[in-house]
């Protein structure tokens, strides 16, 4: 396959530059983009364990504030008292006095924390309430133990989130209410915003119910939290992350279970807004890996154009004299403007080798002429007497014999065959008049030999206007004849011709005797020499002759194969390319 040099040159700038430029902006992003989703894991597990530390902490001071309540005096007074019935101005007594204790415990937290005692009539120290079991809050902690409530409004109007302690008698371990420890909802608020995933992450702080513990609606879609949550089951571990599908985008969902209850601190955001810093540099390379493209095409158009230019017309005249148009590979070496340097040089070299090689070639060209014509006919000389002794033989057989009509039919199909062959005005005919010369000639044998010869022909129309040399057949109908005869009483002989591909086929068949292999060997040597045609000593000298003819005239455009068959006869194959024109380079 042709290339030129300019394209040469493109493929070279291209595979040393733009290749692989173009490789490291599809690796280059992408071990980017590995080390950012790994940053960022770190940093986002780093500040979410940050946010647990100080939840922890803060929760722990919450915790120890209820278990000082519960363990006050005041606070088992005041509970003793309620058991044992006192008076009304008693229990108001000590309901005051453990409401001064709480206040005392409330003026010394620095995190604005409040705490409630209520019993489970709903008596407390800061409101009074329905019955604690009529209570949602309350049912919630006496049936599942939910110690910590999402964030809601206290009688304050201040949001928050609160610890449920029970309260019980410490000597007696009765349950007499709950504990209620409030702390501001902005506490965890101030500390949640500091967990950062991007720019674009979401987080929540949510129970195992996917509630907002800090009230309000999740941050994170609640169908995103619904699949993180059922994929944390499968995840025993206290942090990880799972990837949520949701429509066309993909989802990381950091997740870290709390200490406290059944909290779960969740951070989201979408892989496209992760990965749209390595996207941008993606796209950023891409556009510099297409712009050294067309730099590298438009350096090795200017680097080529002094180099190319001159060598493409001689490319083109290259072409002609491969055609053999010397002339018009002549008429266009003027138009080549080339520098006194290696590309002149060759140009000028050429166009010298040019006109000597199409001297020495027309010389050879019609010395080989004279040299084939004399082959030629030195074959025919071969071939006519042979063919014109068989024929007399018939006719001086059937004379014998009385038979004036056949003899006359004969003498017609001789004298029609005779017109034929001696037409040296013409040595090439059309494949259907071969064939319409061989219904001649086995006319004539069939006259000879009656019922004792069957003849099948089968021609191919697509052939029939094809040209091929003269008395081809002939000689292979004629020896296939004879040595049928031999081996049998009745002779069989084939001729088909077909085509195939660009190829005319000519077969000849028989049931004799077969062809030794030491003579289809010998044959064979035809398709190398050429020196072996005139050679034609023996049995074969016909079959010699025919391939010889075809062999010098058509070259390497003529093959043939030669086989025995099963259980006998032979069958002669000739090949031969029909002409067409070269195509272009």
């Amino acid at each position: 396959m042709y290339i030129s040099l300019r394209i040469r040159l493109l493929l070279i700038f291209t595979i040393v530059l733009t290749i692989p430029f173009l490789t490291l902006s599809f690796l280059v992003p992408e071990w980017f983009g590995t080390i950012m989703e790994k940053k960022t894991t770190e940093a986002t597990v780093e500040m979410m364990d940050q946010f647990s530390q100080y939840s922890d902490s803060l929760t722990s001071q919450v915790e120890d504030l209820g278990k000082q309540v519960l363990v006050n005096p005041a606070t088992q007074e005041w509970v003793r008292a309620e058991e044992n019935g006192l008076s009304d101005t008693d229990l108001l007594y000590m309901k005051n006095r453990l409401k001064t204790e709480l206040s005392s415990v409330m003026v010394n937290n620095s995190k604005s924390m409040s705490a409630s005692v209520y019993l489970n009539d709903g008596t407390g120290t800061s409101q009074t309430l329905p019955p604690l079991r009529e209570i949602v809050w309350f049912k919630e902690f006496y049936s599942y133990d939910q110690r910590w409530m999402r964030s809601h409004q206290e009688w304050s109007e201040e949001e928050v989130n609160s610890y449920l302690l029970p309260l019980f008698d410490l000597n007696t371990m009765d349950l007499s209410g709950i504990i209620k420890v409030n702390f501001p909802t902005v506490l965890l608020e101030e500390s949640l915003e500091k967990v950062k995933l991007g720019k674009e992450g979401r987080v929540s702080l949510l129970d195992t119910k996917g509630r907002d513990v800090l009230g309000g609606t999740p941050a994170i879609s609640s169908s995103i939290v619904k699949k993180s949550l059922h994929d944390m089951k499968n995840h025993p571990g206290r942090t990880g992350v799972v990837e949520v599908t949701q429509g066309s985008n993909e989802h990381l969902v950091f997740y870290q279970k709390m200490g406290v209850g059944d909290w779960i601190l969740m951070s989201e955001i979408k892989k496209s807004d992760l990965y749209a810093p390595v996207h941008t540099l993606q796209r950023n390379l891409l556009l510099i890996s297409a712009w050294i493209f067309l730099l590298t095409i438009l350096v090795s158009f200017i680097l080529s154009s002094n180099i190319v230019k001159p060598l493409m017309k001689l490319t083109e005249s290259m072409k002609l004299v491969e055609k053999g148009k010397f002339s018009e590979a002549e008429k266009g070496f003027p138009s080549i403007r080339t520098r006194n340097d290696e590309i002149g040089y060759a140009v000028r070299a050429f166009k010298k080798t040019t006109k000597t090689l199409d001297q020495l070639i027309k010389t050879e060209y019609q010395e080989k002429i004279r040299r084939k014509d004399t082959e030629y006919k030195a074959l025919l000389l071969q071939i006519n007497p042979h063919f014109l002794n068989n024929t007399l033989e018939v006719i001086g057989g059937l004379s014998a014999q009385g038979e004036n009509r056949k003899v006359i039919d004969v003498t017609v199909h001789l004298g029609r065959m005779l017109s034929y062959s001696l037409d040296t005005e013409r040595d090439v005919v059309t494949i259907r008049q071969e064939i319409n010369y061989m219904r001649r000639y086995m006319e004539v044998l069939k006259l000879r030999h009656e019922d004792a010869l069957n003849i099948e022909i089968k021609e191919d129309s697509a052939l029939d206007n094809i040209p091929i040399i003269k008395f081809i057949l002939q000689p292979l109908v004629e020896n296939a004849v004879k040595y049928s005869f031999i081996k049998s009483d009745v002779a069989s002989i084939g001729i088909y011709t077909r085509k195939v591909g660009e190829e005319a086929v000519l077969v000849v068949e028989d049931n004799g005797i077969g062809i030794p292999d030491a003579v289809i060997q010998e044959l064979a040597e035809l398709d190398r020499n050429e020196s072996h045609v005139l050679d034609s000593k023996g049995k074969s000298i016909g079959l010699k002759n025919v391939l010889g003819r075809l062999k010098l005239s058509y070259g390497n455009r003529f093959s043939f194969s030669i086989e025995n068959k099963a259980p006998g006869g032979t069958r002669i194959t000739l090949r031969i390319g029909m002409e067409k024109e070269d195509d272009e380079l």
